[in-house]
């Protein structure tokens, strides 16, 4: 590590404060859709819901019986994050200190460490799509980067997008045979899944919920205008701009959805609200554009997030004072949370221990990547390119535009969403200024 001192700090700082993290709250935080990919990693089932990777993932960790072990995986794929982060930039000519502050935030960020603590799938999404991109930028493209991206979609349906622009560069870039192959590693694995949701949910799909979150998109603002009598029972109650954030219409108990805990959306309804929606969004597109837009720039990078979409999600994002204990409702499958997580781990209860829990309060609240810094971050190849009139690597920063962009304008903004957008855009920013290739050895980080 002599000709990377910088990054070997950061690295080190950034295992220390996991390890806090993992002596602060033990064995790991809890988010309302973590019961659901416990219930599936106790025995892997096409959840109507949510797509299974996640819950595979679990599953192959189920034999250790250890949310804790879970959540030191989550940890080290955090910090491998920071690592390809800082080698595909030294790989690009970048200096170790202009590597190692592109790496930093991914490394030290207060958010990032405490949604790496929950049991959810941003964490192993992030270090799918990371490594897919790696591989794409690193060797070219070829089937471990497609398959990386696959297994990224069947994480998180947002992985879908991402490895649309991935294809749509290689046809612009006319390179037809890594196209060919990209596009056979990349959806292979999801055609074979749509096959396998078919025969438990009766249709081809990744999740049986795209209609619903795409109403929930236009019932911020839906005004009911051309849309057929037989679509008015999801006219959403109240006037726009007095209603609940678009994400919280889809699970409130008075919305014409009609969801219940423990059990999947009906498709009648899906397939209606989807028709809700197009209709909406044809006869009011401007107000769509509008509110997709502010929440895509007056959220996304304002100073605080606020709490939005409710104060208790928001607060789900905030290492907690004290534990919570498990909610009652069911779980679709069966089981309660408390059920499913101790069948998967006897001390699944979360304990908050001081002084530890109290130290990472405090970091957080300081050390975060606010939204004018990213909005910064995401500046930075413009003004490179507008300088030096050559154009920087743009796929990277394209990742980070659709991660931050499709969830408002599919169903809402949320801040979790936000942060795995963090490393692709310090990336693009690193990118922005590399040099031809060296062999790694040969630089220095002095």
């Amino acid at each position: 590590m002599r000709g990377h001192r910088i990054f070997a700090g950061l690295l080190a700082a950034g295992t220390l404060l996991r390890a806090v993290a993992m002596l602060g709250y033990r064995p790991a935080l809890w988010f309302n859709d973590s019961y659901d990919y416990v219930r599936i990693g106790l025995g892997p089932f096409a959840h109507p819901i949510r797509p299974a990777g996640y819950g595979i993932f679990l599953w192959l960790l189920k034999p250790f019986h250890s949310f804790g072990l879970v959540v030191a995986v989550q940890h080290l794929l955090g910090l491998a994050v920071g690592v390809l982060v800082y080698l595909l930039l030294r790989r690009r000519g970048l200096p170790g200190w202009g590597a190692s502050l592109a790496a930093a935030p991914v490394l030290l960020d207060g958010n990032l460490i405490e949604l790496e603590t929950l049991i959810l799938s941003d964490t192993l999404f992030l270090f799918l799509l990371a490594s897919g991109l790696a591989v794409l930028l690193w060797r070219g493209p070829s089937w471990a980067a497609g398959l990386l991206l696959a297994a990224a979609t069947l994480t998180r349906t947002i992985g879908l997008p991402v490895l649309l622009v991935v294809l749509a560069w290689l046809l612009l870039r006319r390179r037809w045979r890594a196209l060919g192959t990209v596009a056979a590693a990349g959806l292979l694995p999801l055609a074979a899944y749509a096959v396998w949701f078919h025969s438990a949910n009766d249709r081809y799909a990744l999740t049986a919920t795209d209609g619903v979150f795409l109403w929930a998109r236009t019932a911020a603002f839906a005004t009911c205008t051309g849309v057929p009598d037989d679509l008015r029972y999801l006219c959403p109650a109240g006037e726009p701009g007095e209603r609940k954030a678009s994400s919280s219409q889809v699970w409130a108990p008075e919305s014409p959805i009609g969801w219940t805990y423990g059990e999947a959306f009906d498709p009648k309804v899906n397939a209606d609200a989807q028709r809700f929606a197009l209709t909406t969004i044809a006869h009011q597109p401007l107000d769509y554009l509008r509110t997709a837009a502010h929440d895509l720039f007056a959220r996304t990078f304002a100073w605080s997030h606020g709490d939005h979409p409710t104060r208790v999600t928001a607060e789900k994002y905030r290492f907690p004072v004290r534990a919570e204990p498990f909610p009652g409702w069911p779980v679709l499958g069966g089981g309660t949370p408390s059920s499913v997580a101790t069948a998967y781990d006897p001390s699944a209860g979360t304990e908050a221990v001081r002084p530890w829990s109290s130290f990472l309060r405090g970091y957080q609240a300081v050390f975060q990547v606010r939204g004018p810094m990213l909005a910064a971050v995401l500046l930075v190849p413009f003004g490179v390119w507008w300088r030096r009139r050559r154009r920087p690597e743009m796929l990277a920063w394209t990742v980070a535009a659709v991660l931050l962009a499709v969830p408002p304008l599919t169903v809402d903004f949320d801040h979790r969403y936000v942060l795995t957008a963090v490393p692709f855009a310090a990336l693009a920013a690193g990118l922005a200024f590399q040099r031809p290739a060296a062999p790694l050895a040969s630089r220095t980080a002095e």
